[in-house]
């Protein structure tokens, strides 16, 4: 039955569904399950969906979790005057998160974030970063790899190389071998990586510096830049991998945390040590803003020199809403926690 009063509808998709579809596309149930991984947000942020009823219910508006499968025949069914819709988890390539704003707007609903192309843009970083540097966005020059085979050449690099999936989820690398030397390593890597998860791969100069998230959320509809949250994410390792990812979200990180062997990145605010390079990174969400189309519900990754050089790595949006950064710039920015900044959020735009 259709909601009648004011709704905000959340979209995700699970990973055990993911899982089985590609498993059923030949995919080893090792590579499935590591690609699945990268939805495990939907994982974590289920056992809240009761959190978020109640805090929606608290500020006049219905809450509904959609799986993604029933998406089309909910959102069909959706009142177009009073509904909202809230995308989880996106995807155009193993996962098909991004078709739900794309239904949203078939539909004629109001929607939480980016519009369609964008989440079509950020889950492909060659085009991306193409983009990006048309913008004139401190982006690094990007080479394309399939298997063994240039498909445009990256740059000389006297600093080596990064090499990271096109197209899978939003991590800056894979194996721990990722940053290379020679473009030929470069190669290799994209070998292993295509037979793995049959992905291309985006080879960059590599930049030095540290890792930072840039975290948005617009609880405030007229909310900018200053409302980000700028932090250091120090895991102990110059990137995040794979093995990393596993380790912090899903069974595998639930599994970490029941046996006491879970341990969160360090969050260490940017303009507490560098406020020049926090300042530029506000410029560049900014632009984003005003240029690309960013808004509601966002993130950014970069590197930062000591120099306070900013690199723009890429955007998401949608990024893991209950991962331990976003938690933590919900409490910062908002002094809320996860499900009531998202109540808030959806119930400021419903109830305008």
């Amino acid at each position: 039955m259709a909601a009648t009063g004011p709704t905000l509808y959340l979209v995700y998709e699970p990973e055990g569904a993911c899982f089985d579809r590609l498993v059923s596309e030949g995919f080893s149930a090792r590579a499935a399950a590591e690609v699945s991984s990268y939805l495990a947000q939907s994982t974590d942020l289920a056992p809240e969906f009761e959190l978020i009823a109640g805090a929606s219910a608290q500020r006049g508006i219905a809450f509904q979790a959609v799986e993604l499968d029933e998406a089309a025949a909910v959102l069909g069914a959706a009142n177009r005057n009073n509904s909202l819709v809230w995308t989880l988890t996106d995807g155009i390539a193993y996962f098909r998160g991004g078709v739900s704003p794309a239904l949203a707007r078939l539909n004629g609903l109001a929607t939480i974030g980016a519009d369609d192309s964008l989440f079509a843009l950020c889950q492909d970083k060659f085009r991306a970063g193409a983009v990006l540097a048309a913008l004139g966005l401190p982006v690094p020059v990007s080479g394309l790899a399939r298997g063994g085979t240039w498909l445009a050449e990256p740059p000389a690099s006297a600093s080596g190389y990064f090499v990271k999936p096109n197209r899978l989820g939003a991590k800056i690398g894979i194996w721990e071998d990722s940053h290379c030397r020679q473009a030929s390593d470069a190669l290799a890597l994209a070998e292993r990586v295509f037979e793995a998860y049959r992905d291309d791969v985006v080879v960059q100069p590599y930049v030095p510096g540290r890792n930072v998230r840039a975290s948005f959320l617009a609880l405030d509809p007229e909310a900018g830049p200053g409302a980000l949250g700028i932090f250091f994410v120090d895991s102990g390792g110059d990137f995040q991998t794979m093995a990393d990812s596993l380790a912090l979200y899903g069974d595998t990180g639930a599994a970490a945390k029941a046996g006491g062997r879970y341990a969160e990145p360090a969050l260490v605010s940017v303009d507490s040590i560098q406020p020049v390079a926090a300042q530029r990174i506000r410029q560049v969400a900014a632009r984003l803003m005003s240029a690309l189309g960013l808004r509601d519900v966002y993130s950014l990754d970069f590197r930062v020199e000591p120099d306070d050089t900013v690199h723009l790595i890429e955007f998401e949006v949608c990024p893991g809403l209950p991962c331990f950064d976003f938690r933590a710039y919900c409490r910062r920015e908002w002094r809320l926690g996860l499900a009531e900044a998202m109540a808030e959020t959806a119930a400021r735009r419903l109830l305008r």
